[in-house]
C-alpha cells in the first residue's frame, strides 16, 4: 500500500538548506559557508584555514541521517561537515569548499562512509585539494556486519560506527597530533568497530510517496541507512531476541568482522534510526550490556545510547561494538563542543549569524567566459537537437526511474537525473558554445557536477571530462562520426576505471558499453553515421533491459537480493539508454528532414 508521507517542512527541495540554517541558529559554535543552495557546509565558527593550527577533520555525506554529520562539528570532533541532498553524496565543489575553509598547514583528514558516491566525490575532491597544495589523508569506514562477504566491489557499508571514528579522530587532532598520526588512529578505530541494524518500518523521503514493504508484524534485519532492503525479513520478536541475533552477527568468529574475543574491553553504541522512542532504545541498551558481559565475556567500558546516525523517520535501531584500549577510551572521553555528542557543552548565542564567504581556489587558472553563439553552425544545430532530446527523455522518465530505484536503491535516481537534465537545459540556453563540440561537452559536465550530486553526478562528470579530453585533442573545428565514437569509448573507459564497474555489474555501463561497441562496429562497416547512431542506441536499450538478469556488483543495489533485482531493470542503465536513444533518433530525424 503506497501513501504520501507527512512532513513538517516547506519545499522538499529546500529541506536540507533550511535544516542547516536552523542548526547554526541553535548552536553558537557552528557556522555555515555562503553559497546556498549548491554549497551546504557546516564549519566550526572559530576555525579558519588561514589560521587553524591543528589537523582539520572533515566528514559528511547525504542528509537525512541527522544529527550526522553536521551535529558533530565542534572543538574536539569534526572541523567541518559537508551536507549532500537527502541520501545523495555531496558535490565535489562543496567538499572542496569545506577543505579550503578550514584546512591549515597541518593538513586535513577526510572520514568517508563506504558508499560509492561518497568515495568518488570525496576522492575527487581530495585529489583536487592535493593539486592545490593541501595535505590530505582519507579514511574509509565500512562497519556493516549484516551481509556476508563477498559483496562485489562495493564492500561493507559505513554505518553508525562512523560516529565513534569521528570522535577518536577529532580528539587526536585536538591533542595536536600530526596528520599521519590522526589518520592512523582513525584507521585503527575504523577496523575495531562493527554495526548491524534492525527496523520496523521504511523511511519516507521528503515530498515522496513511500510504501510499507514490511507489512504488519514484520521486521527487517541488516538494512542500510538509506532505506535499502535488509539481509532478511522476519516476524517481529521481543527486543531481547533481536539483541541476541544482532550480537551474534557482529561478534561471529566465522565472518571475523571485528577483532573482538572473550576478555576484551569494548564500547557499545545503541543508535536510534529516527522514529524510535528513547524508552525502546534504553530497553535495548539494558538488554545488550548484560549479554555482552555474561554471554560473550566482554568488559563494557562505555555505553552511548541515543540517535546518532538516523534514517529520517525509520523505526528501529542499530548496535555498534568497538574494541577498546586505554588510548581509545581517552579519545572518547576527551572534551568536545560538538553539540550532539552526548557530553557536548553549550555557549552564549550571538545576536546574528553572518555567512562566512566562500574561500577562493588556490588554482591560478582563469577560466574563459563562455557564451551561446549568435549563429549556430550545422554541427551546433545537431548538437543542440541531440542534447535537448536526450535531457527531455530523462525529464519524462523521472517518476519511472524513482519507482524502479525505490525497489533496488534509495528511490531518488529519477529526481537526481531530473536535476541534472533541467540544469543542462537551462545552461544550454545561456552559455553553451554549441559550435565548439568539445567545450560544449565540457560545459555539460560542469552543469551535471553543479546540479546532480551523488554517484550519478560524479560519474557523468567523469564521463564528460573524458569525452572532452578526447575531443579537445582533435585540431579540426568539425568533429567526425569516428571521433565522436572514440570520445564515447574514452568516456565509457573512464567511468569504468574510476567507478570500478564493468559490463555485467548492473550499472549505466551495461547500456553504454554495448552502445559504444556497436557504434564503432557500424561506422567501421561503412554505415551512414546517423544510422549507426540509431543502431547503437538499440544496443543501449537492450543492454539496459538485460540488467534484470544481472546480480548487482556496484552501488546500493549490490546489497539487494537477486529476487528483488529480477523484478526491475537498473534505473541508471535505463536512464543512460533513454537519453542516448532519444539523441540518436533526433539526429536521424534531422538528417532525414534535410535530405
Amino acid at each position: 500500500m503506497a501513501f504520501q508521507g507527512k512532513k513538517l517542512i516547506n519545499d522538499p527541495n529546500d529541506a536540507v538548506t533550511e535544516f542547516v540554517e536552523g542548526l547554526v541558529e541553535t548552536y553558537p559554535g557552528l557556522q555555515y559557508l555562503d553559497g546556498f543552495p549548491e554549497v551546504k557546509v557546516v564549519i566550526r565558527a572559530d576555525a579558519s584555514g588561514t589560521t587553524y593550527d591543528k589537523v582539520a577533520v572533515i566528514s559528511g555525506g547525504g542528509s537525512g541521517h541527522e544529527p550526522a554529520h553536521a551535529g558533530y562539528v565542534g572543538e574536539g570532533m569534526l572541523t567541518a561537515a559537508i551536507c549532500g541532498d537527502v541520501f545523495a553524496s555531496p558535490s565535489v565543489d562543496s567538499i572542496l569548499a569545506g577543505i579550503r575553509a578550514v584546512t591549515g598547514p597541518m593538513g586535513c583528514l577526510l572520514i568517508v562512509k563506504n558508499y560509492t558516491g561518497d568515495r568518488l566525490n570525496f576522492g575527487l575532491a581530495a585529489e583536487q585539494a592535493r593539486s592545490e597544495g593541501y595535505k590530505i589523508e582519507t579514511v574509509i569506514v565500512g562497519d556493516d556486519c549484516a551481509l556476508p562477504p563477498p559483496r562485489g566491489i562495493a564492500g561493507r557499508r559505513g554505518l553508525a560506527g562512523t560516529i565513534l571514528v569521528h570522535k577518536v579522530a577529532g580528539a587526536a587532532a585536538a591533542a595536536g597530533l600530526s596528520l599521519a598520526d590522526v589518520a592512523s588512529e582513525a584507521q585503527r578505530a575504523s577496523e575495531k568497530v562493527g554495526t548491524m541494524g534492525v527496523a520496523l518500518s521504511v523511511c519516507t523521503l521528503p515530498g515522496q510517496v513511500t510504501s510499507d514493504r514490511l507489512g504488519p508484524g514484520k521486521m527487517e534485519l541488516g538494512l542500510g541507512i538509506h532505506g535499502e532492503p535488509g539481509a532478511a525479513v522476519a516476524d517481529l520478536q521481543p527486543v531481547e531476541v533481536v539483541v541476541s541475533h544482532v550480537l551474534n552477527q557482529i561478534l561471529s568468529s566465522e565472518t571475523n568482522y571485528v577483532p573482538i574475543t572473550r576478555g576484551n574491553r569494548v564500547v557499545l553504541m545503541i543508535n536510534g534510526l529516527g522514529a524510535t522512542p528513547v524508552m525502546e532504545l534504553m530497553i535495548a541498551a539494558g538488554k545488550t550490556v548484560p549479554k555482552l558481559q555474561l554471554e560473550f565475556g566482554l568488559a563494557v567500558e562505555r555505553v552511548y545510547t541515543g540517535s546518532f546516525m538516523t534514517s529520517l523517520d525509520m523505526a528501529g535501531f542499530s548496535i555498534s561494538i568497538m574494541k577498546a584500549d586505554q588510548t581509545l577510551l581517552q579519545r572518547l572521553d576527551a572534551p568536545t563542543k560538538a553539540p550532539h555528542w552526548p557530553v557536548g557543552s553549550a555557549g552564549n548565542r550571538p545576536p546574528a549569524k553572518i555567512p562566512v564567504p566562500l574561500p577562493p581556489s588556490r588554482s591560478t587558472k582563469s577560466e574563459e567566459s563562455l557564451s551561446r553563439p549568435l549563429q549556430l553552425s550545422e554541427q551546433g544545430c545537431i548538437l543542440e537537437i541531440a542534447t535537448e532530446a536526450g535531457v527531455n527523455a530523462v525529464i519524462g522518465m523521472r517518476d519511472s526511474l524513482n519507482d524502479w530505484d525505490s525497489k533496488v536503491g534509495d528511490g531518488d535516481c529519477g529526481s537526481t537525473m531530473y536535476r541534472g537534465a533541467t540544469a543542462i537545459l537551462d545552461d544550454m540556453k545561456k552559455y553553451y558554445p554549441l559550435n565548439d563540440a568539445a567545450e560544449t561537452v565540457n560545459e555539460i559536465g560542469s552543469s551535471v557536477r553543479r546540479a546532480m550530486g551523488g554517484t550519478s553526478g560524479v560519474l557523468y562528470n567523469i564521463f564528460c571530462k573524458a569525452a572532452y579530453a578526447k575531443l579537445k585533442a582533435n585540431s579540426d573545428s568539425a568533429v567526425t562520426a569516428k571521433q565522436w565514437a572514440e570520445a564515447l569509448e574514452a568516456a565509457v573507459a573512464a567511468v569504468s576505471k574510476y567507478g570500478g564497474a564493468s559490463a555485467g555489474c548492473r550499472t549505466l555501463l551495461d547500456a553504454l558499453i554495448p552502445a559504444s561497441a556497436v557504434l564503432k562496429e557500424r561506422l567501421t562497416a561503412g554505415d551512414d553515421p546517423s544510422t549507426a547512431f540509431v543502431l547503437s542506441s538499440e544496443a543501449a536499450l537492450a543492454g539496459a533491459e538485460s540488467t534484470k538478469d544481472m546480480q548487482a556488483q556496484a552501488g546500493r543495489s549490490s546489497y539487494v537480493s537477486a529476487a528483488i533485482l529480477a523484478t526491475v531493470p537498473d534505473p541508471g542503465a535505463m536512464a543512460a539508454a533513454a537519453w542516448y536513444r532519444a539523441a540518436a533518433l533526433a539526429v536521424k530525424a534531422k538528417y532525414e528532414k534535410a535530405s
